[in-house]
């Protein structure tokens, strides 16, 4: 039985598993770094289009995710992301074509420059080699890390939740047919066949196969993930994303955009969490925005000024200015302008995604250089924290660290780089 053959639940030797496909995968990979533009393009194209052709396939398989998910007691959000439908799966296939369409990182010039010596010295975007990634509910994550690692030149080894195993096998083999129609090592793109935890383990402690790993989740598994991996990790924390409401904000565009960063999709990690109002902005205008959330079906919590204006907010404690919801609930407060909002966001934030919504080009730009979280945005809904809005095709995550990748992680991002040096038989002196 070969490793993706095994059978779904408890490893017999997870060591063993992980290793036997780390070996695989770099001998894939090694096979990547090399592959001309058409061939990983081709793959992903023919992926994108066994995805579609396997529609039906794959929603059986989601639903029997989600039953066992609800017969487990999973919490909604985490249903809400393991649930596809002809829509997601479609957007599924479309992120591939997308990726596809990408410019090829893999050799090109990032830099380039000559020395007074006659050298020639260039910096050259190079794969990282063997990426994993281990991820929660999301099954569109299958075909979104899958596609961006092979466009960067990488192998993936791709460890998924229990809540959204069967769907993932289903992607996967829609992946897998579009390797073999670009005759490109299957190997390249890897399921871990079971749901055994401590095949997470044997991923974090096997360096000698995988070279960056990536946690996609929440917050515990992020946690272990940073304490336990033996090899770099491009970490994505959580998405406390908060929503700045300028004394100089326009109040229509202000209502709107609050209403969308909170209620377009609860439970995705670019919902807004927190809202803060300036206390410049009129009661009238605050007003409004409570209102339009609560009226959306959102549970606002607020400081004392917030539940002043809008009679059906509840009273928020400690705890919620640094929870992340990913449901219809939102806390709210009032601020005594723009130091006050910063420190706010300093304090409470997760450094992953938060904006200001204001006419004051001046405030605009203080709090783009001020807030120094991964994405900061002026006058958008924080929704737009998705590397498919970036033009990147898809990500692999949003890397809340300092280190090599922030922000949405894409192709380029999913590259290292080497220096090309050309002489003319200097010689050092």
């Amino acid at each position: 039985m070969s490793v993706v053959e095994a059978d779904f639940g408890r490893a017999e030797d997870p060591r063993a598993l992980i290793l036997g496909m780390g070996r695989a995968a770099k001998e894939a990979a090694s096979v990547l770094a090399t592959a001309p533009s058409t061939a990983k393009d081709r793959a992903l194209t023919a992926g994108a289009e066994a995805i579609r052709d396997q529609a039906a396939r794959i929603l059986k398989a989601n639903a029997e995710d989600i039953a066992g998910a609800e017969a487990a007691g999973l919490a909604a959000p985490l249903i809400d992301r393991a649930k596809l439908d002809n829509a997601r799966i479609d957007s599924v296939a479309k992120g591939l074509e997308d990726i596809a369409a990408l410019p090829d990182p893999v050799g090109s010039t990032i830099a380039e420059w000559e020395r007074p010596n006659g050298l020639k010295i260039s910096r050259v975007r190079t794969p990282l080699g063997v990426i994993g990634v281990i991820y929660e509910s999301r099954p569109n994550v299958t075909a979104d890390a899958g596609g961006l690692c092979l466009k960067a030149g990488n192998a993936v080894i791709l460890r998924g939740g229990r809540e959204a195993f069967h769907s993932n096998r289903a992607l996967h083999a829609a992946m897998a047919e579009g390797l073999r129609a670009a005759g490109l090592p299957e190997a390249a793109v890897q399921l871990v066949p079971t749901t055994d935890r401590a095949a997470v383990g044997a991923m974090l402690a096997a360096n000698e196969v995988i070279d960056v790993i990536v946690p996609r989740g929440g917050k515990s598994l992020v946690a272990r993930v940073q304490e336990e991996a033996r090899m770099p990790v491009f970490a994505h924390l959580e998405g406390r994303c908060h929503v700045y409401v300028h004394a100089a904000a326009n109040p229509e565009m202000a209502r709107e955009i609050v209403v969308n960063a909170k209620m377009r999709r609860t439970s995705i990690c670019g919902s807004a969490e927190t809202l803060l109002l300036d206390d410049g902005l009129d009661a009238n205008s605050a007003k409004a925005i409570l209102a339009a959330l609560v009226d959306a079906g959102c549970e606002v919590r607020g400081d004392a000024a917030v539940c002043g204006l809008e009679p059906r907010a509840t009273a928020a404690t400690a705890e919620d200015w640094d929870t992340e919801y990913l449901a219809p609930v939102i806390s709210a407060a009032r601020v005594s302008g723009m130091d006050a909002a910063i420190g706010h966001i300093r304090a409470h934030g997760s450094e992953h995604t938060d904006a200001i919504v204001t006419e004051d080009d001046a405030a605009a730009v203080r709090f783009l250089n001020e807030v120094n979280s991964a994405i900061v945005m002026h006058n958008a809904s924080t929704q737009f924290a998705d590397g498919g809005e970036f033009g990147m095709g898809a990500e692999i995550g949003i890397a809340t660290g300092k280190m090599h990748a922030r922000g949405p992680v894409g192709v380029e991002q999913l590259c290292s780089f080497k220096y090309a040096v050309r002489g003319t038989g200097q010689t050092r002196p």
